[in-house]
């Protein structure tokens, strides 16, 4: 929820997580511990990605589960991509020039790893992304949204056990899956070109499943100021941005502004270490 001080017990504790975000959280450890045998006397702080969602309301962040199974393992809706969405929103607001507290917004972070926000005056109030990165929009290598019954289908009919479900869904589905070219966007734009029609699908149902969670969030705001595309998709593909913002202006109201905004999720990691070591960061 927190920035916090990297210490053996901190160390401990994330490394717990490394099922949950298998893409992410075992890099992170192990940055962490490289770093402590090069520089032992340095300070390390740890910045959560999770931590902008820490005031979710309970309708967003809690699951349908049985009570005591939530409480026992800690089931509710996460988030990530935090660090990035809330660059986006502060950035838009001074591109707006208007108060952040007084701003309905959706941000689109859209790169290897997809997430979509939206924000109703400077805090978030719902996310794609849950329990795991996994859930959600169509990824580069992950699933996003499925049916939670086609994991206990793929068990009995595959014979795949936990870990085989997990390989699957995080790094062998998403535009990679339905494509069978790559988990780049950049190569499913190229064999787009060049005819390849499962490119063309992957990229359809990563457009498609955008407009969806836009078009929900615009219902749980009520308003819509302005729509975000950040990360690295969101930045530099244009068609996609184009054919979002054409689909949806009908809809959203010529009140709606579709901004581009440059993540710079190091900026705000740099200024939350300062604040926990005592040290101003400018920018």
């Amino acid at each position: 929820r927190e920035p916090v001080r990297i210490t053996p017990q901190v160390l401990k504790e994330l490394q717990k997580y490394n099922k949950l975000a298998p893409l992410h959280n075992p890099f992170n450890v192990l940055g962490i511990k490289v770093a402590s045998r090069i520089f032992p006397k340095a300070k390390q702080i740890a910045v959560f990605d999770t931590g902008f969602y820490k005031d979710l309301p309970e309708k967003a962040y809690i699951y349908p589960l049985p009570e005591s199974v939530r409480k026992k393992y800690g089931f509710q809706r996460f988030g990530f991509h935090g660090i990035s969405h809330k660059h986006a929103v502060e950035s838009a607001a001074r591109k707006l020039g208007r108060p952040l507290e007084r701003l309905k917004i959706i941000s689109c972070h859209l790169g290897g790893g997809a997430s979509i926000t939206a924000v109703k005056n400077g805090k978030a109030v719902d996310t794609s992304m849950g329990f795991t990165p996994l859930e959600g929009l169509l990824m580069g290598t992950r699933s996003g949204d499925l049916d939670p019954a086609l994991v206990t289908f793929l068990m009995h009919r595959e014979g795949l056990d936990a870990d085989g479900v997990t390989e699957l869904l995080n790094k062998q589905s998403g535009l990679l899956g339905v494509s069978g070219v790559s988990n780049d966007m950049r190569d499913i734009l190229k064999a787009i070109d060049e005819g390849n029609a499962r490119a063309r699908l992957a990229y359809d149902i990563f457009v498609y499943r955008i407009k969806k969670y836009i078009g929900s969030y615009a219902a749980v705001l009520g308003r819509v100021d302005a729509v975000i595309f950040t990360a690295g998709i969101g930045e530099n593909v244009h068609r996609i941005k184009d054919s979002i913002r054409d689909d949806l202006k009908p809809l959203l109201g010529d009140g709606t502004r579709f901004l581009t905004v440059g993540t710079n999720e190091e900026l705000l990691i740099a200024k939350d270490t300062g604040k926990i070591v005592g040290e101003a960061v400018k920018g």
